[in-house]
């Protein structure tokens, strides 16, 4: 099971070039491919995307729990309940659930994110009830026993290990921690070592029943299926009640505008005995229901999304002062964060952090070229396509867009959106929010005042999680 969410704004290595116009570009009707949707009074939602050119269906569960949900004293329960829900039930083991998936050759596995958690499974489209059935006995009914508690626990701290010694995956979470400290978004999804250690059977169990309900559960499916077929056999499996025809909805979305996290705009040196330097540059990007949010991926795509992205040129081609380079934005409910990362021998870091300054300055003051625009856009909408060819891309992109918008934009109208922004709107947010306080991480063998020095507030956001520098 993965351990985390998945970074968002991550370019493929080796990704192609894509040609673009400023046109809009021509598109026929999709005939085969239909969106369902059912609401319950409970507040379930189920969702389908119909492929009936494939033999197969991707189903999952997206529960609207995560590590932001969490006490600082139960902070990992969520990933906690990822590994536990796989357990048993009073009806199925654990070893019972794996061989029914094996048996169809099907797959199962599950991941937690700052704000979810989905549980999903790829099965043949006969094998759809066996998947629904599974999944909904694992979901309402897990029994959480203490001896597979124990286990998981011991399992997670050696996760966390794991994860403290790869420095290229852990400069991510010091440079959140730190630019967003003290705030929910800022935590790690693992949880701590002393949280995981502290954290109890029954203030899991607690934080399960809480959680884990229908009006915080959306179902999506992909493939060969049919909606109502779908809707039967949820009904068969989990306490939907009715289906809503009127009246308020039991579900709602995540809205706390109020209380965004605020960019500390600090820096991080850890120092360790790396042979790389590994780097973090960044601040707040947007949020997830922002209107510029499609400017601003055009914008991320053309400073470091790819291999003809600026950075990217900059940095490895033309110097060769990097092998990995890149940028990314992650939207959460009331914010986003935009981060630069690169990792590099420690005696070019200095250089390496100027050039990313620097790219991320001009674009700042406006110096996006209409080529770079045009290109950026072209790669959006070819890797937004190519991610929906197989039933998992689709059944990630209709979940997540019900779990976080309670809306599902159809591939032309998402296509359409890239398609409307223009270049003085990728300016605009670019100047918008690469001109906010940018935080710093570094994780390499330097001394605590390197890069102007480690700022005091950070390295306390961080100690709690991570040990002493």
């Amino acid at each position: 099971m993965p351990a985390r969410g998945v970074r968002g704004g991550r370019a493929p290595k080796g990704a192609r070039k894509a040609r673009s116009s400023s046109a809009r570009t021509p598109r026929s009707k999709r005939t085969d491919v239909e969106l369902g949707r059912t609401e319950f009074e409970s507040g379930l939602r189920i969702v389908t995307e119909r492929m009936p050119s494939v033999r197969s269906v991707t189903l999952g569960v997206w529960v609207g729990a995560g590590s932001r949900d969490e006490r600082p004293a139960i902070a990992g329960a969520s990933h906690f309940l990822e590994h536990l829900l796989f357990k048993g039930t009073p009806t199925r083991s654990a070893r019972d659930i794996a061989e029914a998936f094996e048996a169809v050759g099907g797959d199962l596995n599950a991941f937690t994110s700052k704000e979810n958690t989905c549980f999903y499974a790829r099965v043949l489209d006969r094998d759809l009830p066996l998947a629904v059935a599974h999944m909904c006995d694992m979901l309402q009914h897990s029994l959480l026993r203490k001896p597979d508690f124990e286990a998981e626990r011991q399992v997670i701290l050696e996760e966390i290990n794991m994860h403290e010694d790869s420095p290229d995956e852990l400069i991510h979470d010091l440079f959140t921690e730190s630019l967003w400290a003290g705030h929910p978004l800022g935590r790690p999804v693992l949880g701590t070592v002393h949280s995981i250690t502290s954290t109890n059977r029954d203030q899991v169990m607690r934080f399960y029943r809480r959680r884990y309900t229908p009006a915080n559960f959306v179902v999506a499916a992909a493939g060969n299926v049919e909606h109502d077929r779908v809707v039967d056999l949820v009904r068969t499996g989990m306490a939907t009640g009715r289906v809503k025809r009127q009246g308020p909805s039991k579900w709602h979305l995540r809205s706390d505008a109020a209380n965004a996290p605020k960019p500390t705009g600090a820096t991080l040196v850890r120092n360790r005995p790396t042979e790389q330097a590994h780097i973090c540059v960044g601040t707040n990007g947007l949020a997830r229901s922002d209107p510029e949010r499609f400017a601003f991926g055009v914008v991320n795509q053309a400073l470091g999304g790819g291999m003809s992205s600026r950075l990217f040129q900059e940095i490895r081609e033309k110097r060769g002062l990097a092998y990995s380079v890149y940028s990314y934005h992650a939207m959460y409910a009331e914010a986003g964060l935009f981060t630069v990362y690169a990792g590099t021998t420690p005696k070019r870091a200095e250089e390496v952090l100027g050039v990313i300054r620097r790219e991320i300055d001009d674009v700042a003051g406006g110096g996006l070229t209409e080529e770079e625009f045009e290109r950026a856009k072209g790669h959006m909408k070819g890797a937004f396509v190519l991610s929906l060819e197989d039933t998992s891309g689709r059944m990630s992109r209709i979940g997540k867009s019900e779990i976080a918008h309670g809306e599902i934009l159809s591939v032309d109208e998402t296509l359409d959106r890239i398609d409307q922004v223009t270049i003085e709107d990728a300016r605009r947010v670019a100047e918008r929010v690469l001109t906010g306080p940018m935080g710093l991480a570094v994780i390499g063998p330097f001394p605590q005042d390197a890069f102007g020095g480690s700022d005091l507030n950070a390295e306390l956001a961080v100690a709690a999680h991570h040990g002493t520098p």
